[in-house]
């Protein structure tokens, strides 16, 4: 009370400082880059990882990222192409036809098939290396010099494409997402001015968060564009608790003062077991071994910190500065009552609770075993980008490449190496010294820039095309093809390139499942037992959201449809942590009304009444945050993850609603019996 009541009493100075914080932190905001590639958040001694580092220090170029189709260009003009690339910004290097015969003699007498792979029908196909910072440059430049004719693809025109969308879809977001949260709250506050005191107050919190990811130096494309919805949407309720108290002792007769201080206290317990909850499930992510989690977890995490400071600061002192025009404003609520809901519910207890048990045990189960994906793949498909990659796919074939790097001038067993990875069946072409340049040559011989594609001092460097997605069954079949060939011949290899990124990165979430999960579920269920100081509310909660996160993450089994892994493991904390509020809400008014009411359905059924609306709010917020993420992001993770909260928040509130008020009638009289001074009115 005394705290309240300092902060209350200097109230303008409280938001002078918020206000100032939050303008410095706009300015910030610009200056933290956005990291677009997420192979870089492997473990440092992941082998793909390794291996970069290796082919980095050893060659000046890694592995193609690039296809460039021109058509209708002659071998001369080619040539000229070909120049204009190289110059292009970031371009490490470029491979063409030329580099693997003389294009001077007819190519008629040449092999038809080598030929094909970058020439036919006057079209040319140019493989580059490019520097990924770059990539937006590069991007750009190399459109203009092909023209409209020409055709773009790869990694890091992919990874263009996905800076292009981002900048643009968190302000389109945020542009579909704010009038709905406002329709949401004038339906749900009492106030025509609450909203907007709402969207100053979680503005101000996300603008404190998201500049001070300087210190970071950068974050991942995934934080950048879900973190701002995230934060809006599941801390939204911290400040609807604190609001609801205040207009609860100001209908008491309390002055607006009173009130704030009163709503401060009463206000902060369950404020603080909500974002501890939510704090303790995004902090887990930060457990992941494939740090993308890590970079959400704690980007998330100290947004729910910034959300609750100025939720319990500066929206009291937001509220009292402008008291008078709140109670001017005031109008009658529009939301229904839920009584007979309630009533309802309750009546209808056995059929629902066996319905919902019915669902959770098939769905645990499938849920373990939907189809994942890995990677990145799946961007906007009606974009340049896209129309470019299936252009030079229709006329050139699928391209993924790999880079293999072997101790060098063991010509003996690299020549038998080469062939045997030439004949697996997706490998369309190997480019090595010994195949290209031929092992009886010394590579002292070639020129500089010629022998330094495939020698380094210490390393051989054999670049493999394979007509594969870069993630699919088939090129994880590739991948490990080859590492069983190379490890056959020699004890030190090392194997780069998206392929192989991606299938460490499914080596890596995979053994993150059981981590992430299990801390986010033993870190929550503590808080929940300090907060109810009971031994069997914690079990009874956990039961209710995990039930709705198995359910919805069981979807996309029995729907036949693909999940990415990161979202997977991201929304199996987020959802946990965010929606076990709802429960805690309606856990606490269960609790109070037990002790004022005999009858366990009575006193379930009024709390139903008593909390749909405070529950139905945030989730509906939660559930249009993600779904409106689905609907403008162009990055399949992303909306993935949009649309897997959105099910997931509606999922969550009609367990609490439904499921929850039923289970704590079954287990009434075990909840009464293990927890510290329960104090359930009992029957006369």
């Amino acid at each position: 009370m005394k705290a309240a009541a300092f902060f209350l009493h200097h109230r303008i100075v409280v938001l002078v400082v918020f206000c100032v914080a939050a303008v410095i932190c706009l300015l910030l905001q610009p200056l933290v880059a956005v990291n677009y590639d997420i192979t870089d958040y492997l473990p440092p001694d992941a082998p793909s990882t390794v291996a970069l580092e290796v082919l980095e220090r050893e060659f000046s170029a890694a592995t193609p990222n690039a296809r460039v189709m021109v058509p209708g260009v002659t071998i001369p003009e080619a040539l000229e192409v070909k120049q204009k690339l190289a110059a292009a910004p970031g371009v490490e290097s470029i491979l063409w036809l030329d580099d693997v015969l003389n294009v001077y003699e007819p190519l008629e007498l040449a092999d038809e098939e080598l030929v094909s792979e970058w020439y036919r029908d006057e079209t040319a196909l140019f493989s580059l290396t490019v520097d990924a910072a770059s990539a937006v440059a590069f991007t750009e430049a190399a459109r203009e010099i092909v023209g409209l004719d020409g055709a773009l693809a790869g990694t890091v025109v992919d990874q263009a494409s996905a800076q292009f969308a981002a900048e643009k879809e968190v302000r389109q977001v945020m542009i579909y997402f704010l009038p709905l949260i406002l329709l949401i709250l004038f339906i749900a506050t009492r106030s025509w001015l609450e909203p907007l005191f709402f969207l100053a107050t979680m503005g101000i919190a996300i603008l404190l968060n998201m500049g001070t990811n300087i210190v970071f130096g950068s974050i991942s494309f995934i934080t950048a564009t879900v973190t701002p919805v995230l934060q809006l949407a599941v801390s939204m309720d911290y400040a609807i608790f604190l609001l609801t108290r205040y207009n609860q002792y100001r209908q008491e007769g309390h002055d607006a003062f009173q009130a704030m201080q009163l709503a401060m206290s009463k206000a902060a317990p369950a404020v603080m077991g909500s974002a501890l909850t939510t704090l303790f499930g995004f902090l887990a992510l930060t457990l992941m071994n494939f740090r993308v989690g890590a970079d959400m977890g704690i980007v998330l995490a100290k947004g729910i910190v910034f959300s609750l400071l100025t939720v319990m600061l500066f929206l009291p002192a937001l509220t009292l500065a402008f008291c008078r025009l709140h109670d001017k404003t005031a109008h009658r609520p529009f939301l229904p009552g839920f009584a007979g809901w309630g009533s309802f519910i309750t009546r209808r207890g056995v059929p629902f609770l066996l319905v919902v048990i019915f669902l959770i045990g098939p769905a645990f189960l499938a849920q373990k075993n939907n189809n994942f994906t890995y990677g990145t793949a799946g961007l906007d498909q009606s974009g340049r980008a896209a129309a470019d990659a299936r252009r030079i796919e229709e006329t050139f074939g699928k391209a993924n490449y790999l880079v293999l790097l072997l101790p060098r001038e063991k010509w003996g067993h690299e020549q038998e190496l080469v062939e045997q990875i030439a004949a697996l069946a997706a490998v369309a072409d190997v480019t090595s010294y010994v195949n290209t340049v031929g092992a009886e040559i010394p590579p002292e011989y070639l020129e500089g820039p010629v022998r330094e594609q495939f020698f380094s001092e210490n390393y051989s460097r054999i670049v493999i095309h394979s007509a594969t997605d870069d993630e699919s069954k088939t090129a994880f079949q590739v991948v490990e093809s080859i590492k069983k060939l190379a490890k056959s011949f020699y004890d030190e290899y090392y194997l780069a390139g998206t392929s192989a990124s991606i299938y460490d990165i499914q080596e890596t979430v995979t053994a993150d499942s059981i981590v992430v999960n299990g801390v986010a579920i033993l870190a929550i269920g503590i808080v929940l037992l300090f907060v109810f100081r009971s031994l069997s509310l914690p079990l009874i909660l956990l039961l209710t959201i995990e039930g709705a996160i198995w359910i919805n993450l069981a979807l996309p089994y029995f729907l036949g449809t693909t999940l990415n892994y990161v979202g997977y493991l991201i929304i199996s904390s987020v959802q946990l942590g965010a929606t076990v509020d709802y429960g805690i809400l309606f856990t606490q008014h269960y609790l109070d009304n037990r002790k004022l009411l005999a009858d366990k359905k009575q006193a379930a059924a009024k709390t139903v009444a008593e909390t749909a609306g405070a529950i139905l709010t945030p989730a509906l917020i939660l559930c249009l945050g993600g779904l409106t993420l689905y609907a403008v992001s162009t990055n399949s993770i992303v909306t993935e993850l949009g649309l897997v909260l959105g099910r997931g928040a509606a999922l969550s509130a009609a367990m609490v609603l439904v499921f929850l008020p039923n289970l704590l009638l079954v287990t009434d009289r075990l909840v009464r019996k293990t927890t510290l001074v329960s104090n359930f009115k009992r029957m006369e």
